[in-house]
């Protein structure tokens, strides 16, 4: 546990990629297995379920700390994280700094945190704030994360799996394969992940997905386009379609598992042969075209599938690469090869799957053109592919390109801003955004990311100058600071006071030019919901 913390506490006080793997390394390399193993599982993304809610944490931190709650509530609002507000304020204060207790993390997490789920709340407030008073400030700052499960410290699997071939020897290709699916941390999984030889024995688990790169600029600079496929960007949910040992899997390019979202889909894939892996988009599919991914969101959302829902939302997979054929992996092999072979494979399956149809234009110029006709689509955009690539592993550059259109843009004013996590929970960094209705702003968009370090140092300053009122970390702030904002499509929403809901919201600017009065209307937002609505900035710059 303190070296997990000791790691935690260095990774999230970099931003060096070079440092995080090299840290993480040396952490794999002196960790007892099934520590290395439970890091291994933290640290590229899978969480553990929350044990405990920070509403009750916070109650048991008044308690423990024997202060008002609204002393509790400005030191919250001072620190921006609860964890580290109880570790400040509890930390160690039964014994000195050199605690020595070092116990591991596998026993940390398996002998003492999992437990506390089957426990009574009585007991487990007993157990908590025992542990607040016995560990000292890291290790108790890690086990507050570990328990709301908002362990989050700014590193990705690709650069896990960076660490772990420096430190086993194996391709990172072959790692990310060995880490992808359901797996169980411990001895015998760091043992596996380190073997020579591991054979893929789950026949559900699908292959690390290939991630495409943004284009920025002329994609001529590619080269010649006749050594290029262009298609849509689907705006749906990336997934492979697994079909092995006579069962059928779909899994999510976030590692979820969503067979049984789409039960259609499943069915159908029997009309495919065993031992076929395809990767797709799963959309909503309707009158021979896609539908907005609003409309499948109805879907993602619910509990339990009915009958309704499935009529009302049907889906399609649009099948872009074979990955497996006949239990032949075929990812080293070109795409043009890959394409000509899932060609033909569909072509005998069930019609809800279909390749996704190519963009014939034979110039970059015309490609340019067939570009400005995505949203009328409803798509996002062009994919660029090398026909000569391989399906790679990740993000890596030079091969996929993802080529999108322009965003919508608007100018909204701030009226509210809570303190970001990690690095940034001392600055103000997490920003809700409003437009005018009358006379009043309605938010209408959240976003944190966009802003410079300098820019979000200075708005930190000016927040914390013109706050109007408190709600715990929240502060409601002068409503004068105007942003252009981006995002990527809009829907009607019930749940929302605006009674709309923006995809992607992120800052493109500040705009200290202009004055609050100036900012666009929930009116000219709603305007956009109908498909005859300019894609053109709401305002004038």
């Amino acid at each position: 546990m303190r070296a997990f913390a000791a790691l935690y506490e260095e990774l999230d006080t970099t931003q060096s990629t070079n440092l995080k793997v090299a840290a993480m390394a040396r952490y794999f390399r002196e960790a007892p297995p099934a520590d290395a193993a439970w890091a291994t599982y933290i640290l590229s993304g899978r969480r553990l379920k929350r044990f405990i809610g920070p509403a009750m944490l916070k109650r048991w931190l008044i308690e423990e700390a024997a202060l008002p709650e609204w002393l509790i509530d400005e030191s919250y609002s001072s620190v921006g994280d609860l964890a580290e507000t109880i570790a400040l304020l509890t930390a160690g204060t039964a014994h000195s700094e050199a605690n020595t207790d070092d116990t591991a993390l596998a026993d940390w997490i398996e002998d003492r945190l999992l437990p506390l789920r089957e426990a009574t709340e009585e007991l487990q407030r007993q157990t908590i704030s025992g542990w607040w008073r016995e560990l000292p400030y890291r290790q108790c700052f890690l086990l507050n994360k570990l328990l709301t499960g908002e362990l989050r410290v700014g590193v990705s699997q690709l650069l896990v799996t960076r660490a772990l071939a420096d430190v086993t020897g194996i391709e990172r290709t072959e790692l990310a394969g060995r880490l992808m699916g359901e797996w169980q941390p411990g001895t015998l999984f760091w043992q596996a992940l380190h073997a020579a030889e591991s054979p893929r024995t789950d026949p559900a688990v699908p292959y690390p997905f290939f991630l495409a790169s943004p284009l920025e600029g002329d994609p001529a600079q590619l080269g010649e386009r006749d050594a290029w496929q262009a298609e849509w960007k689907w705006d749906g949910i990336r997934g492979q379609l697994i079909r092995r040992a006579g069962e059928c899997h779909l899994w999510s390019r976030g590692e979820e598992r969503i067979t049984e979202r789409f039960p259609e889909i499943i069915d159908a894939a029997g009309s495919l042969p065993d031992g076929v892996v395809l990767d797709g988009e799963v959309v909503a599919w309707k009158d021979g075209r896609v539908q907005p991914f609003a409309l499948l969101q109805q879907r993602i959302g619910r509990k339990k599938l009915t009958a309704a829902i499935l009529t009302t939302v049907p889906v399609q997979f649009l099948a872009y690469d074979l990955l497996e054929l006949e239990g032949q992996d075929l990812r080293a092999a070109p795409l043009r090869e890959r394409r000509e072979q899932l060609q033909q494979l569909l072509s005998r399956a069930s019609p809800i799957f279909q390749v996704s149809p190519l963009v014939t234009a034979s110039t970059w110029e015309q490609l340019t053109i067939a570009r400005a006709d995505s949203r009328q689509r409803n798509v996002e955009g062009l994919m660029l592919k090398a026909l000569d690539s391989a399906y790679g592993t990740g993000r890596q550059r030079g091969a996929w390109w993802k080529w999108k259109i322009e965003p919508h843009c608007f100018d909204a004013v701030m009226i509210y801003a809570q303190p970001g996590q990690g690095r940034r929970s001392n600055l103000y960094t997490d920003y809700t955004f409003g437009v005018w209705r009358d006379q009043e702003l309605v938010p209408v968009a959240k976003a944190y990311s966009g802003l410079t370090n300098p820019e979000v140092e200075q708005l930190d300053r000016w927040i914390r100058a013109h706050t109007l009122e408190k709600f715990g970390p929240v502060r409601s702030v002068e409503p004068s600071q105007v942003f252009e904002l981006a995002y990527e499509g809009i829907a009607a929403s019930g749940r929302h006071k605006s009674g709309i809901a923006l995809r992607f919201p992120r800052i493109l600017r500040w705009r200290t030019d202009k004055p609050a009065a100036e900012a666009d209307t929930l009116a000219q937002l709603q305007a956009m919901l109908s498909n005859d609505a300019p894609d053109a900035k709401l305002t004038s710059s």
